[in-house]
């Protein structure tokens, strides 16, 4: 397993990604030549018209999908050469994941739940963090209520609980509002938003939701597979003039 230095404060990092699907003059350019690289302990958000790439990206940077060519280095480890076996346990140790679908299981309660990626990997829980979490996300009342009992925000706030809940080196989130009434949304970002500023943990967030990206320390834009821009993203209203720019 290749591994390189992170002393730098990055994370993740991606060297000249590109993505094919398809062959010959019918080939679709998902992404191409991407290159760029996510600090530590920072909030930063991935938008883009339809069809820009902007999942592709996420996919790949999280080892879901793999690259046409390309590198990407996640936490001092080049993953692009990975087995599934090595993938899968990095996965498992390193990331978290939330979706705009909160993807519980049905048959278990809320912390059953959340505590899952640590029970499929046989380690046992931190109590005491686990308290926490269930607090912060304000569930402490609806810890043994199973998804049919929670409302969508509810259920959200458990997935973004998991995601936490082994520590990892990254969280990544597509669209994790996408699904949610605005309110329930609000508490949703304000959970990352507490996640980078109080646990230091790092997120890269994609979202289509201007109010969603104007939370994030960064903002990276995507158009035809290739970023256009890369910047703080200001509030909510200089975002959506951004990608108007883009559309």
């Amino acid at each position: 397993m290749a591994s390189v230095t992170a002393a730098d404060g990055k994370v993740v990092v991606a060297s000249e990604l590109t993505k094919f699907y398809g062959a010959g003059e019918t080939a679709v350019h998902a992404l191409d030549g991407v290159s760029t690289a996510f600090d530590r302990h920072r909030f930063t958000a991935i938008m883009g018209p339809s069809g820009s790439g902007k999942s592709t990206l996420m996919h790949i940077l999280a080892g879901l999908d793999t690259p046409t060519s390309g590198t990407v280095t996640l936490d001092g480890v080049e993953i692009t050469d990975l087995d599934d076996g090595a993938l899968t346990k990095l996965r498992r140790d390193k990331l978290g994941f939330v979706f705009q679908f909160f993807n519980l299981l049905p048959v278990l309660t809320a912390e059953e739940n959340l505590v899952l990626p640590l029970s499929i990997a046989g380690r046992k829980p931190d109590r005491e963090w686990v308290d926490q979490l269930i607090r912060t996300v304000g569930l402490s009342d609806r810890r043994t209520h199973r998804p049919a009992e929670l409302s969508g925000g509810q259920q959200q706030r458990v997935a973004v609980a998991r995601a936490l809940v082994s520590k990892p080196a990254v969280v990544f989130a597509d669209e994790p509002t996408g699904n949610l009434d605005s309110k329930a949304g609000a508490g949703v970002l304000d959970l990352l938003r507490r996640a980078v500023d109080d646990f230091g943990q790092t997120v890269v967030m994609v979202t289509h939701d201007p109010v969603a990206a104007a939370r994030a320390d960064r903002l990276i834009t995507l158009r035809d597979g290739k970023i256009v821009h890369d910047g703080v993203p200001g509030g909510a209203d200089q975002v959506i003039e951004l990608m108007k720019q883009f559309d």
